[in-house]
């Protein structure tokens, strides 16, 4: 009976064994899939990064452009105004 049951141990532990590799094998495939999205998300994350910079250059762009026809508008206005006095009273100026 001793026998038996220490073949009995022994098969308990050879299960726990490969219990725990095929553990160990789930495991490593989690973190590769983890590590490939991770590497992914990077790889996005850096792209959004470089859409957000053009933008706000082009957002500059955009403002500075603004800025300028509101300058070339205004020098307009007081044109006009030199030339037609009634435009500067409706334009309250």
């Amino acid at each position: 009976m001793n026998g038996l049951a220490g073949m009995e141990k022994f098969s308990h532990l050879e299960d726990k064994i490969y219990l725990t590799i095929e553990n160990v094998k789930k495991i490593r495939e989690e973190r590769d899939k983890l590590e490939r999205e991770l590497s992914s998300l990077r790889h996005e994350v850096s792209s959004l990064l470089g859409e957000k910079n053009r933008l706000e250059e082009k957002i500059e762009d955009l403002l500075s452009e603004r800025d300028a026809i509101q300058l070339k508008v205004e020098a307009m206005l007081d044109a006009i105004t030199i030339i037609e006095p009634d435009v500067a009273e409706a334009l309250g100026r």
